[in-house]
């Protein structure tokens, strides 16, 4: 899912993350992804497994799924 924000300058992307299960995974894959280039807000909930990411402009899929990988998850996709 990719969605605008109230600031028309920024894309809300949602992230589907497997093997997330606790607050520790939560940080690691914001971590990881706030690191991207653009990127102004990570949020991540391993209870559903969804990532909300906030950028400037839309993100290459590759760079999250590195990111994600980097913190020792799987990116299934964007939702």
């Amino acid at each position: 899912m990719t969605a605008q924000t109230d600031n028309p300058d920024s894309v809300t992307t949602v992230y589907q993350v497997s093997g997330m299960s606790c607050g520790h995974c939560e940080g690691a894959v914001s971590g990881e992804i706030s690191e991207i280039p653009g990127v102004s807000s990570v949020k991540a909930v391993a209870s559903s497994g969804e990532v909300t990411v906030v950028s400037a402009a839309p993100l290459d899929e590759e760079a999250v799924r590195a990111a994600v990988d980097e913190a020792g998850f799987e990116l299934v996709g964007a939702v």
